[in-house]
C-alpha cells in the first residue's frame, strides 16, 4: 500500500460517515494519521463507529442534516473549535432513488435526491471553504460523483441531474480556489461492493465491482501532496464494469 506521510495530523471531515464506503475512508485515513470529524445524521450509526477510531484523534459530529444550512453551519463550528484547523472535506454524503420516468418522478424525490448529493456538497463546501481560505494552508475537498451524472439515463432523472451538479460544483470550485492552492476533485465509481449493494443485486458479479478500500486508497491520493498539481479533475474508478 503507498502512504503519504504528508497527512499525518492533517484534519479531515467526512460526512455520510456512518456508511459503508466511510468505513473505508476513515480505516485508511487513520493509518495515515489523519485527525477525524465524522459527520452524519443518524447518531446511533455514527455512535457504532466508536470501535473503530481512536477517540483521542476523532470527533463525532451527529444529527447534522447537511441540506440545512444551519446544521452544517453549527457542525463546522463545532469542528473549528475543537480541531483549530481544517485541511480535508470528503464530501460521502448521497442518496439514490430511480425508477420513474420524468413525467412519474414526484416533487419530493426530485427534491431529495438534489437535496442529499448537490445542495449537501455546496453547504459544506461553502462552510469549510473560508476556513481554509483564512488558514492560508491549502486545502482539498474530494465529492463522490457517478457515472449517472455523465449523461442521462432511462428513470433516473433526478438522480442523474444531481450527480451532474456534483461535477460542476467541483468545475466551478476548483477555478475559484486553485490561487489559494485549495484543490477539488471529484471521483466516479461504478457499484461499489458492499452489503448493500449485495443484497439488493444478489445475481450480479461482485468481482467485477469496485471495493470500498480502493476507492478510499484514491481518496487518500487526493487529499495528499502527490495530488497537489490535481485539480477540477473527475476521476473514474470503475474496476472491471
Amino acid at each position: 500500500m503507498t502512504t503519504y506521510p504528508d497527512l499525518q495530523g492533517k484534519v479531515a471531515i467526512i460526512t455520510g460517515a456512518a456508511g459503508a464506503l466511510a468505513e473505508a475512508v476513515i480505516q485508511r485515513f487513520q493509518a495515515e494519521g489523519v485527525l477525524l470529524a465524522l459527520v452524519d445524521r443518524d447518531q446511533g450509526r455514527l455512535e457504532a463507529k466508536l470501535g473503530m477510531v481512536d477517540p483521542a484523534k476523532c470527533l463525532l459530529v451527529g444529527g447534522v442534516e447537511i441540506s440545512d444550512k444551519t446544521k452544517v453551519t453549527d457542525a463546522i463550528e463545532k469542528i473549528t473549535a475543537h480541531f483549530g484547523k481544517i485541511h480535508i472535506l470528503v464530501n460521502i454524503a448521497g442518496g439514490y432513488s430511480a425508477g420513474k420516468p420524468v413525467h412519474e418522478t414526484d416533487e419530493e424525490t426530485w427534491d431529495s435526491m438534489v437535496n442529499s448529493n448537490a445542495k449537501s456538497v455546496f453547504l459544506m463546501s461553502g462552510a469549510v471553504i473560508p476556513q481554509m481560505l483564512q488558514q492560508g494552508e491549502g486545502g482539498r475537498i474530494i465529492n463522490i460523483g457517478a457515472t449517472g451524472g455523465l449523461k442521462g439515463g432511462k428513470n433516473s432523472a433526478a438522480y442523474s441531474v444531481a450527480k451532474s451538479a456534483v461535477f460542476r460544483l467541483t468545475e466551478s470550485m476548483s477555478v475559484e480556489l486553485k490561487d489559494a492552492r485549495i484543490t477539488v476533485n471529484a471521483i466516479y465509481p461504478s457499484t461499489i461492493d458492499t452489503p448493500a449493494n449485495r443484497a439488493s443485486m444478489p445475481k450480479a458479479d461482485f468481482s467485477k465491482w469496485v471495493t470500498a478500500d480502493s476507492m478510499a486508497g484514491v481518496i487518500a491520493f487526493l487529499a495528499s501532496d502527490a495530488a497537489r498539481d490535481i485539480t477540477g479533475a473527475a476521476l473514474p474508478v470503475t474496476g472491471r464494469s
